[in-house]
């Protein structure tokens, strides 16, 4: 009898003392045998299966290059005879199907010359029969974890320079908004976060890949705004040689380099209505095909979204699909603008003021009362960004340690575009708009404001109390 194929190929461990496999969200590893020895093949598979890892099977080339292609899995075991072929015309295959699997080979027809082969063709480990299954536990285990390290390396996104703790501040609004991500952080489904520009919509997508079940796993992320349909295609899924003119050499996508972890589009609002119900596909079906090719393939991806647009109204020209709008809102955050929040504005001018002097090289600084006072007056149309922004030249360019206000440099074109067109707003927003600026000019004295106003002390309190003002944050 032919050893490939005898029954006493396989060694039962001495122990049978059960280890898990390393998980990802609950996820367990995906390994495909390739072996045509059901006996062989199943106790490989209930053995891996105990491990905590799902286990697909095949017993032949073709179906293999299939199975692989599909499901992208972590781990292919292979015997190296099958009915239609061998493992060294197997492994490019393998190889082209999923760049990021690793392939393990087995044989009993061991030899250096079959091993250097094997490995010149792809396989990361070459085991021989009969097959010891705690050592190649052992193998799998190893690659599980080198495999995860390298898809972190690979696809982790950098942090934007500037970026800092989305939730720095002291404001209710913060405070809620941070509670809601803790439990958001635990989910799986889908989410939407919205935000004006510069609100800090990514560094929360990060900050809530990072504490979730995920972390361990590629962070991958993408801005939408002002990409053609044929790029973002090619980005977000890849592309088979020869899909296109120019595309010489097959591309895995983004959702490949993602899987396991999370995926952010930011600015969603501007993909291509072409491109949007393959998302959809994705976001449903968790499948999806390069381009230029016919059959799917499988990934297991967090989607996060981000957009300043309102996406249901059309606004600033969207045309975006209802069904993906809800498909991808499943869980909704919003991040509140800053001007919003002015009782963080402080706080965060300091901690970006701190940064700014300790990456420049600059001696500590402090800012004058009167710069103070500027900062939170001002409407921050660009948020966190502009603040970042306007911290960060004031520290270049001031003179001494004092920061006054004449060395804030604010951009009066962002605020004039900001500014609210009172043609567009019904007469009590423009009520409310005046009741907070003079509540704002006079520092929060109401008998001040209310005199300012030519009106009653007690109906400036009645305003106060009709429009939800908060007092204390002037």
């Amino acid at each position: 009898m032919n050893v490939e194929k005898d029954e006493s190929s396989l060694k039962q461990p001495a122990s049978t003392q059960s280890e898990a496999a390393p998980e990802v969200d609950g996820l367990r590893p995906a390994i495909v045998v390739v072996e045509d020895n059901a006996l062989v093949r199943a106790n490989v598979r209930d053995y891996l299966s105990d491990r905590g890892c799902r286990v697909l099977e095949c017993d032949t080339v073709s179906h293999a290059e299939a199975l692989v292609r599909g499901e992208s899995p972590d781990v292919v075991i292979v015997d190296y005879l099958l009915p239609d072929g061998n493992a060294l015309e197997l492994l490019p295959r393998l190889r082209s199907a999923s760049p990021s699997t690793s392939i393990i080979v087995l044989t009993g027809h061991a030899s250096i010359d079959l091993a250097v082969r094997a490995m010149k063709e792809g396989a990361e480990h070459f085991l021989t029969k009969p097959l010891e299954l705690a050592a190649l536990w052992v193998v799998v285990e190893r690659i599980l974890d080198n495999a995860r390290i390298r898809r972190v390396d690979r696809a982790k996104v950098a942090l934007d320079r500037g970026s800092i703790n989305p939730f720095f501040g002291v404001s209710p609004a913060i405070r809620r908004l941070e509670e809601q991500a803790r439990i958001v952080a635990r989910a799986h489904s889908p989410l939407l976060i919205q935000g004006e520009t510069g609100a800090g919509k990514g560094v929360l997508a990060r900050w809530i890949h990072d504490h979730s079940a995920r972390s361990k796993e590629p962070f991958v992320d993408l801005n939408c705004a002002g990409l053609s349909k044929e790029f973002l295609e090619s980005e977000l899924f890849g592309h088979e040689r020869g899909a296109f003119t120019g595309a010489v050499n097959t591309k895995p996508g983004l959702f490949e380099t993602a899987h396991r972890g999370t995926m952010f589009l930011d600015e969603i609002g501007d993909v291509d209505q072409q491109v949007q119900p393959k998302l959809l596909k994705v976001l449903e079906e968790q499948r999806f095909r390069r381009l230029g090719e016919t059959r799917d393939r499988s990934v297991n991806v967090r989607f996060i979204a981000a957009t300043h647009q309102r996406l249901r109204d059309g606004e600033h020209g969207t045309r975006f699909r209802e069904d993906l709008y809800f498909r991808i809102s499943t869980i909704r955050l919003i991040i509140p603008p800053l001007r919003d929040r002015r009782d963080d504005i402080l706080p965060l001018s300091q901690h970006l003021l701190s940064r700014s002097t300790s990456e420049l090289g600059r001696r500590e600084m402090r800012f004058e009362p009167d710069a103070e006072a500027a900062l939170r007056e001002y409407a921050w149309p660009g948020n966190i960004r502009e603040l970042r922004n306007v911290i960060e030249r004031a520290v270049l360019l001031a003179r001494s340690s004092a920061i006054s206000e004449r060395d804030l440099s604010f951009d009066s074109r962002v605020a004039e575009a900001a500014a609210p067109n009172f043609d567009e707003l019904t007469l009590e927003q423009i009520e409310k708009i005046a009741v907070e600026r003079a509540l704002k000019l006079e520092r929060g004295r109401v008998e001040r404001a209310a005199a300012r106003l030519g009106i009653a002390r007690s109906s400036l309190y009645h305003r106060v109390h009709k429009f939800a003002i908060d007092l204390s944050r002037f």
